[in-house]
């Protein structure tokens, strides 16, 4: 396995390689967010204006967008671990 040393350490090189699965799963939980932070906005938001996330409208969408995303990527499985489990 080739090492690269990346700021503090050195890290392995590996490649993940998303399948078609998980890219549409991800992408699903990106639009899911994106509007539930747009909702978030409109519904509740912050009146004062201080709230760096939820006080302008493009905040709070990309944010939800981002969470979303990452939600749902949790529920995609790698190959890799479906593999070893099948053998067992």
């Amino acid at each position: 396995m080739k090492m690269k040393y990346v700021g503090f350490g050195v890290l392995p090189l590996q490649k993940k390689q998303m399948n078609k699965k998980a890219i549409i799963v991800t992408g699903i939980g990106v639009v899911v967010g994106l509007v539930a932070g747009y909702l978030y906005y409109q519904q509740i938001g912050c009146v004062s204006g201080t709230c760096s996330i939820t006080s302008k409208p493009l905040n709070s969408t990309l944010y939800g967008g981002l969470m979303g995303g990452l939600l749902f990527n949790l529920f995609v499985t790698s190959p890799k671990k479906k593999e070893k489990n099948e053998k067992e």
